[in-house]
């Protein structure tokens, strides 16, 4: 139950954290993330792996620093590459920052996922942990039942609306691709304005949450 509880701790986190970057740049909400509800599954599973692999060396800062630095980088690199596979879009891209590898990771951002490391595994873990354990056992098995099917149905909702855009992706690539040799950045805007012409809320919702997205031939 420890790591299901540290899931969507630092799943929830996660979003709060990405909420209030944005909110301080834009002074505007934006639901950030995949998924409609308040969580970002991948500061979930980055920290259940950092805290199986990095806890026997929570003594040890520097080492935490360095491996959360390559944990961290190496999700968001998997996660950009896969979900490019699946919907044809960058859903972000750092290209235009220093020390980036392929758009995908950049420098900033994965000294980001090492500072979060070292609070998680050497200061948050141990306080979640007596957290924890002071909650009756039946009450939060209750609890991660019932974030449990959130969690799915959410998924079960947002997948559908991630697979809609791709569908308009791919119709609009292929409806222009006679037209322009290259034409990803028209068909993005293309597309946007499709979106945001459209009453789907939920449509909208994601593109607000990933304003830098960019159609991949």
């Amino acid at each position: 139950m420890i790591y299901i509880s540290l899931f969507f701790i630092y799943a929830i986190f996660g979003w709060i954290m990405e909420v209030l970057i944005k909110l301080i740049y834009t002074h505007k909400f934006i639901n950030r993330g995949f998924l409609l509800g308040p969580i970002c599954p991948i500061y979930g599973y980055g920290g259940i792996l950092m805290t199986i692999v990095l806890t026997k060396y929570s003594n040890d800062i520097l080492i935490v620093f360095g491996m959360a630095f390559l944990i961290g980088s190496l999700v968001e690199y998997l996660t950009s590459f896969i979900f490019e596979k699946i919907f044809h879009a960058r859903w972000w891209d750092y290209s235009s920052r220093k020390f980036n590898v392929n758009g995908r990771i950049c420098l900033r951002n994965s000294c980001g996922f090492g500072i979060l490391g070292v609070l998680a595994v050497c200061y948050i873990n141990p306080l979640i942990y007596i957290f924890i354990d002071n909650i009756p056992s039946n009450i939060l098995s209750i609890i991660l039942i019932i974030l449990i099917v959130m969690y799915i149905i959410d998924n079960i909702i947002s997948f559908p609306i991630m697979f809609g855009l791709r569908k308009t992706f791919m119709e609009e690539l292929n409806k222009n691709r006679i037209f322009r040799k290259d034409n990803t950045e028209y068909i993005t805007k293309k597309v946007k304005k499709i979106i945001f012409s459209s009453k789907n809320y939920l449509y909208k919702r994601l593109w607000n949450g990933f304003p830098y997205i960019k159609l991949k031939k």
